[in-house]
């Protein structure tokens, strides 16, 4: 490439660091993903930015792809590659963004991890100590019982939770209220916590959950606190809330198979959400069947 083209780049790397302000570490990704274009530009003798158009873009996107780079880091090659080009036509030395109708292949899905239902039962079934850990016990429960997200939890206040109809009401995405219900089990922790919880709780607080200071307990918190009960209880399981909705989905899912019922407790808006269950779902249909049925290994 030409040297006053390929010098370009250099500019634009130092307007990323001196202007964007950008970590070193996401100006050296850009760097690379700038300098593969420059050598797919020598490869076929392009000489300049102007000469470069989409259909040049595309073959360097799918060369890549043939090459071994995923769609993920495809896109995000794409994407350093649409700035650097917007750049461009700001200093007036392009007319048009060339990358601009590019798209990566897609990704697939990834699913979410779970636990099995040994491994919830092993990381719940612990009598606490004191206070703050039947509180912690309590937060468990009932992100398993509920599949509640970790703001709806850290949000809920005291008037939420019926006792007495065993349900809690939850403000969601979109502030959209749903009412789900509690568990046998974690209704149990929480009528233990709440009784610890008199003695905690700074005068007019509401928050059901509150900290050792006596106010409500953020979000930040309870990741913390879910992970030093993982770290004592949890086997080596890296524990934290999501994990626990998405337990409670495929749990719930695997014995129901009911996929409107799940979305509606999961407080999904689209079903297509909450369809991720029914891969999992498969999954566990799968090792059943590998393990029992006659013809599904090869005898010994």
């Amino acid at each position: 490439m030409q040297t006053d083209a390929s010098d370009w780049i250099g500019r634009y790397l130092t307007h990323l660091s001196s202007e964007r302000r950008l970590s070193p570490h996401t100006a050296s990704n850009y760097a690379r993903d700038l300098r593969a274009l420059e050598s797919f530009c020598d490869a076929h003798q392009i000489g300049s930015w102007t000469e470069l158009d989409s259909g040049h873009v595309r073959s360097f996107a799918a060369l890549e792809h043939r090459a071994g780079l995923g769609p993920r880091s495809i896109q995000r090659r794409l994407s350093a590659l649409r700035g650097f080009f917007e750049y461009l036509i700001r200093e007036r030395e392009l007319a048009a963004n060339p990358a601009v109708d590019i798209r990566a292949p897609k990704a697939g899905k990834r699913l979410p991890k779970t636990l099995d239902v040994d491994q919830v039962a092993s990381l719940l079934d612990h009598e606490p100590a004191d206070a703050l850990g039947r509180r912690d016990l309590a937060i468990l429960e009932l992100l398993y019982s509920s599949g509640l997200r970790l703001a709806e939890l850290a949000g809920l206040d005291l008037p939420d939770l019926d006792r007495d109809d065993r349900t809690v009401r939850v403000l969601g995405k979109g502030a959209k209220t749903r009412i789900v219900p509690v568990g046998r089990r974690a209704l149990a922790a929480l009528e233990s916590w709440l009784a610890d919880r008199a003695t905690l709780a700074a005068p007019g607080t509401t928050a059901l959950f509150v900290g050792r200071n006596g106010r409500r307990l953020g979000a930040r918190a309870i990741q913390l606190r879910l992970r030093r009960w993982s770290a004592g209880h949890g086997h080596g399981v890296p524990l934290h809330p999501h994990l626990l909705r998405h337990s409670f989905a495929t749990h719930l899912l695997e014995s129901s198979r009911d996929l409107r019922g799940v979305q509606e407790l999961l407080g999904h808006a689209d079903i297509s959400t909450t369809q991720v269950y029914t891969h999992l779902d498969f999954q566990h249909l799968a090792r059943i069947y590998d393990q029992a049925h006659p013809r599904a290994h090869r005898r010994k």
